[in-house]
């Protein structure tokens, strides 16, 4: 966690993004760093821990971090959540709270909020569009004799 610490606040006083890093450790050795880049590379979904995934996923040549203990600086936001969940890492250890990074500007309540809601009530309307069409994409993958499952 420490080593997380140290490249959050770099990357924080560096200007290259907000103060946010995670680390992927295997074996005790560290296989994937991430520092949140969002506004370096214009990309939203560059927070620190998608970034540390996908740099422990390409060293351990895996889309899974099976044995891998995850630390970020700060409890991740409902996005992060979800790649970390997808990854499925043995342990999460994170430092500040979300009301830490929500008193820093970092305010990310309005999206579990806009979960709670209806499809069609919340701020970015969801609204369902050729369902039946759409299902065979999922006939396509259970015909699929040689899927790897994840």
């Amino acid at each position: 966690m420490a080593r997380a610490i140290e490249l959050a606040i770099e990357n924080a006083r560096s200007g290259r993004g907000g103060p946010f890093a995670a680390i992927v450790v295997k074996d005790e050795r560290i296989v994937g760093e991430g520092t949140n880049c969002v506004t370096a590379s214009n990309d939203p979904t560059a927070h620190a821990e998608v970034v540390a995934i996908r740099a422990a996923c390409a060293v351990l040549g895996s889309f899974q971090l099976d044995g891998c203990d995850f630390y970020t600086t700060c409890e991740p936001c409902p996005m992060c959540l979800g790649a970390i969940y997808w990854a499925r890492p043995a342990r999460v250890y994170f430092g500040s709270k979300a009301a830490d990074a929500a008193a820093a500007g970092f305010d990310d309540a309005f999206i579990y909020e806009q979960l709670a809601l209806p499809l069609a009530e919340r701020k970015i309307p969801f609204l369902e569009m050729m369902r039946k069409e759409s299902l065979a994409c999922f006939q396509a993958w259970t015909e699929k004799r040689d899927r790897i499952e994840y």
